[in-house]
């Protein structure tokens, strides 16, 4: 007799680095630039929330300090962190920022996202 185990498709362990998650050089100079101009280094807080025309949609918020749990993604001395229940949502992403027509702002890309919104600040898997 055997048994066979399965693993969610979600489960990783932040302890162990195997969330794929990168920040971009573009995400780390606008982080830069954002801390100069409010005098004190700031982080990018990612997170992942239940909304939006696709089923999720990404939340983006400049803060000070992290929480203990929270994942950090570190590029050129700057910081981005995701909360525990966000990450498996965003494993493999990359944060950058993009300035084009449709705007200036954070963006997450997604390798699982099945579909976005035509804005991209929302997803589904």
């Amino acid at each position: 007799m055997s048994t066979v185990q399965s693993a969610s498709l979600f489960q990783i362990s932040p302890s162990a680095g195997g969330h794929g998650l990168s920040l971009s050089d573009s995400a780390a100079k606008r982080l830069a630039e954002l801390g100069e101009s409010e005098g004190h280094a700031v982080m990018l807080r990612v997170a992942v929330d239940g909304g939006g025309c696709s089923g999720f949609q990404y939340r983006f918020e400049l803060v000070q300090a992290a929480e203990p749990d929270d994942i950090r993604i570190e590029a050129a001395g700057q910081t981005a962190i995701v909360d525990p229940i966000s990450l498996p949502f965003l494993k493999g992403s990359e944060i950058a920022f993009v300035d084009d027509l449709a705007g200036a702002q954070f963006v997450v890309r997604n390798p699982n996202a099945a579909s976005s919104c035509g804005c991209g600040v929302s997803f589904s898997i």
